[in-house]
């Protein structure tokens, strides 16, 4: 054992391990595949039928299939080895992303192949920190998963933007065909270059049934299991309330005077506040990031009570770059989460989360949406700027009074 200062296990630490550059390098290449199709979806759809609906519905069905993947299909994540069902995953995306390409696809089946690949998201990312669990020790897991939040985060701040200028520049059906090649890549890098791990609770019954029925196991275990769903209960609050930034930022840039083509500011204040938060505090050591949860989680709330005074857009991105900074608190509670879960159920676990994470941010940003057509989008802020903190404060605390056993 080395003596001396301990080194801290920031990304540098994490990157060393064998084989975790090409699970960053395949989950940022998948990533940006799947946002600029996002785009290039909307838009194929938007030019073929002229409704702004049916274009908008690109957006819900990236949300509504993680509350069933999350849930059906939980049990995957433990029962087959990690980077099998990472491949699998990666393909089925591969091959849904391909049959949208196919001349003259209706409109309806073009959604259902996107429904399809969000059922299978989650699965995905509950395998893969399953199996960061057992590449990484407790102190490294958390900056695993953060150096992961922060690639995503950095991705949609290019992703979308990226994404319409090679729309413009080469149309919607070669921006799709690219995403294939994406998830084929991330595919290879996955199971070329990665470590292998065993399954977390292998079983001989295959079936369909016993894949539901062991992952109603594992709902039931998350919420039965009285520190994990405090712990999980918090990791969902957080996004629930601070995602109405989102929901309302072309109502409150209205609300200010400026230019709705200028909220985009705020979308990407907020994807720059959560990469800022999450390089800090990887930095840390784990004893101060645990001491920060409360801090950090009061900064992802406390933000949106000051847009009761109307603050020009300028002061709002910088009060929704704070919030989203604080969204690095999942770096606290993570090792926690670790510990409060047996290994049989980690798989489970981390697909329940994922999926829960992606429901609450749809409903919290629908419903700040329709709020803000009833009063006005400041007003709805300041609420929810109050509700929020009241709520996460009180999770808060109950989800650290003890610590957690499994």
């Amino acid at each position: 054992m080395t003596t001396g200062a301990p080194v801290l296990p920031g990304y540098r630490a994490v990157l060393r391990v064998p084989g975790l550059r090409s699970v960053f390098v395949a989950h940022a290449v998948s990533m940006a595949g799947t946002l600029a199709a996002e785009v290039a979806l909307s838009i194929l759809i938007f030019q073929r039928t002229g409704s702004a609906l049916l274009s908008a519905l690109v957006l819900v069905c990236s949300f509504l299939p993680y509350a069933l993947g999350g849930t059906v299909l939980s049990s995957i994540a433990d029962r087959y080895p990690a980077r099998r069902v990472l491949v699998c995953c990666d393909l089925v995306s591969a091959v849904c992303v391909a049959g949208m390409l196919v001349p003259g696809m209706p409109v309806l089946a073009l959604l259902g192949l996107l429904l399809v690949t969000g059922v299978v998201s989650p699965v995905f990312q509950g395998a893969r920190a399953a199996s960061l669990s057992r590449l990484l020790d407790a102190d490294t897991f958390p900056v695993g998963r953060s150096l992961l939040r922060t690639i995503s985060q950095t991705t949609v701040l290019a992703g979308f933007g990226i994404g319409s200028v090679l729309v413009a520049a080469i149309g919607p059906t070669w921006l799709l065909a690219a995403d294939v090649v994406s998830f084929l890549a991330s595919a290879a890098l996955i199971g070329l270059c990665t470590p292998a791990t065993p399954p977390n609770a292998a079983d001989g019954d295959k079936s369909v049934a016993a894949v539901v029925r062991a992952s109603a196991d594992g709902l039931k275990y998350v919420f039965k299991t009285a520190p994990l769903r405090r712990l999980i209960l918090l990791s969902w609050a957080v996004p629930l309330f601070a995602s109405v930034h989102d929901g309302l930022a072309v109502a409150y840039t209205a609300q200010t005077g400026a230019a709705v083509t200028a909220a985009g500011a705020l979308f990407t204040g907020y994807a720059t506040g959560t990469v800022l938060g999450e390089l800090i505090v990887a930095r840390l050591r784990p004893p101060l990031r645990r001491r920060l949860v409360l801090p950090l989680v009061l900064a992802s709330q406390l933000p949106a009570i000051f847009f009761v005074a109307v603050p020009p857009l300028p002061v709002a991105v910088a009060l929704v770059a704070v919030s989203g900074a604080g969204f690095a608190f999942n770096q606290g509670i993570d090792p926690l989460i670790l510990t409060a879960t047996g290994p049989n159920y980690r798989g489970r676990l981390f697909t329940v989360q994922t999926s829960g994470l992606m429901t609450v941010q749809g409903i919290g940003i629908a419903l700040a949406g329709l709020a803000g057509t009833l009063v006005r989008p400041s007003l709805v802020l300041c609420a929810v700027g109050l509700l929020g903190t009241t709520a996460v404060v009180l999770l808060t605390r109950r989800a650290l009074r003890e610590p957690p056993q499994h």
